[in-house]
């Protein structure tokens, strides 16, 4: 055991609220140390100095587990038992979204507008209803655009006493958060979850069978949210098998365009099943809460005023698909450049773990087949298919351009 692991954060991340981040112990050992400082400021007492700041920056890998984090740590701060109890209102309400001073913006487009931020901005100015701390957590600050951007470093250079900012981003790189709002944060970086951590939760808090939960996490690349969803979903384990097929799939020209139809199809099956039900959902609850389903006299202006702001959340609905399908695609292609990466690994014969365990042999046979330099190209045009669709090219372009290069390698 490391010192890190044997140290308070090893100790935190067991109980409480803490018990939601996997495998981030040093990431909790910084945040309950911050959270302990924040309670004997509510207290009136003074910490030392630095040991609480008022903006902080959450990076890691996708499925590290940021969001995760940046609420953990504001039901941390909201905790009125202790410093993450997990049982108080405070803890129950940030963790469920329903803190009336915890404010969670998720980027339903593709970008974080300036009007969005502004309106957030002014919001978090006011002293917190509980009299603890004003809490606003920005999910995908590099989402942020230049306008929305300069309009939170305004509110992060001088903020209100009791108000903390978390941004969550990939990383502190200037194309992900900019050098003046990474300058006036505390960085805090999750790491990669091990295998042997997922495959825990999976089986402890969700029930699922021991072999499934260690097969999920040891293909999952990480990704927490993943693992559980191939662990409990059949139709994402076909969808992801439907993907690695692709690579030794590739026999003719007219397989270039039958792969990328259904890469493309798999991710808008798997977006669509995504969007679905929260949708119909989001609809029905804002029509109920206007009083568009009633009936009887006097309802007409209710079902018009209905009307149209259904018609408002269906533009932002439609325009959260577009991100949905563009994120799980983005999935899809991670799944891709992670085969072509373990044909790298088996070629070398390095011993690394491979991405995808369970597809050892097809990634033997591509060795076999393949030069390393084609199996480079071959990564490299998926890793160009995915800076192209970042930069908004078509999707269905970008991907026949990235499936004829896999063909040809």
């Amino acid at each position: 055991m490391t010192v890190t692991e044997a140290g308070p954060g090893a100790t935190a991340a067991r109980i409480g609220v803490w018990r939601q981040l996997v495998g981030q112990e040093p990431a909790v050992d910084t945040l309950a140390a911050a959270a302990a400082a924040a309670a004997r400021i509510v207290e009136g007492e003074t910490p030392a100095a630095g040991s609480m700041t008022h903006a902080w920056l959450l990076t890691g890998p996708p499925g590290s587990g940021r969001s995760v984090a940046a609420r953990t740590f504001a039901a941390a701060l909201e905790c009125t038992l202790g410093m993450g109890c997990g049982e108080c209102p405070g803890c129950r309400t940030a963790l469920a979204g329903t803190h009336a001073d915890v404010r969670l913006v998720v980027p339903e487009g593709l970008s974080i507008s300036v009007a969005e931020m502004r309106a957030l901005v002014q919001a978090a100015a006011r002293r917190p209803t509980g009299g603890r701390w004003q809490v606003v957590i920005i999910e995908d600050a590099d989402r942020l655009t230049e306008g929305a951007a300069n309009a939170l470093l305004k509110a992060v250079e001088e903020p209100p006493d009791r108000t903390v900012f978390l941004l969550c981003a990939p990383s502190d790189h200037p194309e992900d958060v900019s050098v003046t709002i990474r300058s006036r944060c505390r960085l805090v970086t999750l790491r990669t979850p091990p295998p042997e951590a997922i495959a825990r939760v999976l089986n402890e808090r969700d029930g699922v069978a021991p072999d499934m939960a260690e097969w999920a996490a040891s293909v999952c690349g990480g990704h927490i949210g993943r693992a559980r969803r191939l662990a409990t979903d059949q139709n994402a384990r076909d969808r992801r098998a439907s993907v690695l097929r692709i690579p030794l799939g590739l026999r003719s020209g007219a397989d270039v365009f039958a792969c990328a139809d259904e890469l493309i199809v798999a991710a808008e099956a798997d977006a669509g099943e995504e969007s679905k039900v929260r949708d119909e959902s989001e609809r029905s609850e804002l029509r109920t809460a206007m009083g568009g389903d009633g009936t009887g006299k006097g309802v007409a202006s209710a079902k018009r005023s209905a009307d149209a702001a259904v018609k408002q959340l269906e533009k932002r609905q439609k325009s959260r698909a577009t991100r949905t399908h563009r994120d799980t695609l983005d999935l899809a292609l991670v799944d891709l450049a992670g085969f072509y990466r373990d044909v790298l690994v088996a070629s070398s014969r390095s011993g690394t773990v491979l991405t995808h365990p369970d597809r050892a042999a097809e990634v033997a046979t591509a060795a076999a087949q393949w030069s390393p330099e084609s199996t480079l190209r071959r990564l490299e045009a998926v890793l160009a298919c995915r800076e192209a669709i970042l930069w908004n090219v078509k999707p269905r372009i970008a991907v026949e351009a990235m499936v004829t290069t896999l063909r040809q390698g």
